[in-house]
């Protein structure tokens, strides 16, 4: 198959690991200024939307002008990350409400993207065939989840990792002390506050501050140590 990404590249060797080397891949980065800067975007899509089977537009993207134009234009299933937003939302910004036929939403945070499930969920419950025909081409097993801000996983981890922050303003443990109570406790395969490094400080704020607007449940209310750590574009020191 050959898969189009748009805005991936901070997990490209990720995402080619867990599809595989079989695959024809184009990764198009859609972050631009001016329109002299989208003109060679457009120019790289037009080529990518030509042959691509497949496409995953991941996060970055959705508020750029790539986006609409990838949904506008394309034919193949279309996967967007969905982190601060529902699916719905981004079908109605992209289309202006208008029909597409084969919409699905993915978790991909990293370290969270390749895994033995691909976290999907569904625009319309009508594409079941379609997403099964695709993820058996990308040779991916998926979980169907409801579409929902943050999906299941990312909102479970982020929430994980709010609350190691808690704790350690509070004084009750240091960040080394939470981050090895995790994996020898929990059998976790990081700490929180490395996991969060890994994902990056700021995506774990970003999906912890649009469940709690789309909430308001204190569950997701973000620690000013998380919030402070993202602000400044800081990773934790463990």
């Amino acid at each position: 198959m050959h898969i189009l990404v748009i805005d991936g590249h901070h997990v490209e060797a990720e995402f080619r690991e867990k599809f595989g080397p079989t695959h024809e891949y184009s990764f198009i980065e859609a972050d631009y200024e001016s329109d002299a800067q989208w003109a060679p975007i457009q120019q790289a899509l037009n080529l990518a939307i030509i042959t691509a089977n497949v496409a995953f537009c991941f996060c970055d993207a959705l508020s750029s002008r790539s986006q609409y134009y990838l949904l506008k234009d394309t034919k193949c299933p279309i996967f967007i990350e969905i982190l601060r937003e529902f699916l719905a939302d981004a079908h109605h910004e992209g289309l202006n409400g208008q029909p597409t036929q084969m919409l699905f939403g993915f978790c991909g945070l990293p370290t969270l993207l390749n895994r033995r499930l691909l976290e999907v969920s569904l625009y319309d419950e009508a594409n079941r065939e379609k997403l099964a025909e695709t993820c058996s081409a990308l040779g991916t097993d998926y979980r169907v989840v409801a579409d929902r801000v943050g999906l299941v996983t990312p909102r479970v981890i982020c929430q994980i990792i709010n609350e190691a922050c808690f704790t350690v303003q509070e004084g009750t443990a240091t960040m080394q002390d939470v981050d090895l109570g995790m994996k020898l406790g929990t059998n976790y395969p990081k700490g929180p506050f490395a996991w969060a490094n890994a994902i990056g400080v700021e995506r774990v704020y970003a999906v912890l501050e649009a469940l709690w607007q789309d909430t308001h449940d204190e569950r997701y209310k973000v620690c000013p140590l998380l919030k402070r750590q993202a602000l400044r574009g800081e990773p934790f020191a463990v």
